[in-house]
């Protein structure tokens, strides 16, 4: 039953990610890394848009190196991309160039962050009034504070 009472059935891919992260988060990133790897192979190429880019997403978060960062958020973006529009994988946009951006301020690649960082803020409408939205938007703030007036 993919319905019940209004809610739908827990996306078993998605909470096996979130298993992981809480893993990423307690600071086991060695751990975490070889396990969202492990997942990203399991997966493949032909799994659903909103697995992958998420499952990107978060082995960004995992890497030490900030080119490899950087290489998994843009993979990231691809997928998002590729997914011709899908509302699940667009309301992810404002957090995957927010995280590009970030990228780019670690490179010290000042305007590639400030045109990341303008996509975050123009891709934010999709945010709703929540706490995932709610720290998107304070997390462009920070970032605009600290890239100043070229933003």
């Amino acid at each position: 039953m993919a319905e019940r009472q209004g809610q739908t059935a827990p996306d078993a891919v998605l909470t096996r990610i979130g298993q992981v992260v809480m893993l990423l988060h307690a600071g086991d990133r060695e751990e975490a890394r070889r396990r969202l790897l492990d997942l990203w192979a399991e997966l493949g190429e032909c799994a659903d848009p909103l697995h992958r880019c998420t499952l990107a997403h978060y082995l960004a978060d995992a890497q030490d190196d900030p080119l490899d960062e950087l290489a998994w958020d843009l993979r990231a973006l691809a997928v998002a991309e590729g997914a011709g529009g899908a509302v699940a994988v667009r309301t992810l946009y404002p957090s995957l160039h927010l995280n590009l951006a970030a990228d780019y301020v670690k490179l010290d690649r000042t305007e590639s962050a400030i045109a990341h960082l303008r996509r975050a803020r123009g891709a934010a409408g999709v945010l709703g009034e929540d706490r995932y939205g709610d720290g998107v938007r304070a997390r462009i703030l920070r970032l605009e504070g600290r890239l100043g007036e070229g933003v």
